[in-house]
């Protein structure tokens, strides 16, 4: 698809909104201690800013929104920290299957989920599976994702194929690289923001990300909302996209 039919507008007026929407959400950490509570209080008020702004996205116009959720450095974190954030997200897939299925939202993880604990890869398979048929907005949640890893792994899989005579390597293009990403069949990313001040993509969508608008925002991530999203879209709305041109 062509980055420039990524874009479609509100119906009230010719505003593009961005049909794929990332976001890197950092801040919980921070929000917990000016609070003076511990991290995993940053962290559920995290989960909750998950299904407000997934709600506002979708009322927004957006199509597809990705989230940063967990990354495969994020192993690093104590064990005590990781285990917390596991069990918020047992919590989130649990009570908010039901909801995603009956508004029509299909979900998609991306990521190395499958090197999660058994139990918590079965609720995630049964989540995809229970959506997997929905036709309105995408929720993409990405877990244990590595950018790097993820256009190795590609990389791999297309030097296997052109081993095998299935393709030539001369026939490998940009198209092709893409459809060999775990986020092939999505609309090409048009905006990706980043909550809490920092400017960094921290190994998050770097092939994605080639011609999308960055914006970096000094919100932390709890307190990020629909009017947060709103401003971010109109941000958004008002810059110029040339994708190279003039």
């Amino acid at each position: 698809m062509d980055v420039i039919e990524s874009l479609h507008s509100r119906s009230d007026d010719t505003t593009p909104v961005p049909r794929h929407v990332a976001i890197i959400m950092d801040g919980n950490g921070r929000w917990a201690k000016a609070r003076r509570l511990p991290r995993i209080a940053g962290h559920k008020q995290g989960v909750e800013a998950v299904r407000r702004v997934s709600k506002a996205a979708r009322e927004q116009g957006v199509e597809v929104l990705t989230l940063y959720a967990f990354s495969s450095e994020n192993w690093r974190r104590p064990e005590e920290e990781v285990r917390d954030l596991m069990g918020l997200l047992r919590h989130f897939l649990k009570n908010e299957l039901k909801d995603l299925v009956a508004e029509n939202v299909r979900l998609r993880v991306i990521g190395d989920y499958r090197a999660l604990s058994g139990d918590l890869v079965a609720m995630i398979d049964d989540a995809i599976a229970k959506t997997s048929v929905n036709t309105g907005a995408t929720l993409v949640i990405a877990l244990n994702y590595g950018a790097q890893a993820e256009i190795v792994a590609a990389a791999r899989r297309l030097a296997s194929a052109a081993q095998a005579g299935e393709i030539t390597a001369d026939a490998i293009d940009e198209a092709m690289f893409s459809d060999a990403l775990t986020t092939h069949g999505l609309p090409p990313l048009d905006l990706l923001i980043r909550t809490s001040g920092e400017q960094r993509l921290s190994n998050f969508l770097l092939w994605q990300a080639a011609y999308a608008e960055l914006l970096f925002v000094d919100t932390l991530w709890p307190d990020f909302d629909a009017a947060a999203l709103a401003d971010a879209l109109a941000q958004f709305g008002r810059r110029q996209r040339r994708f190279g041109g003039l």
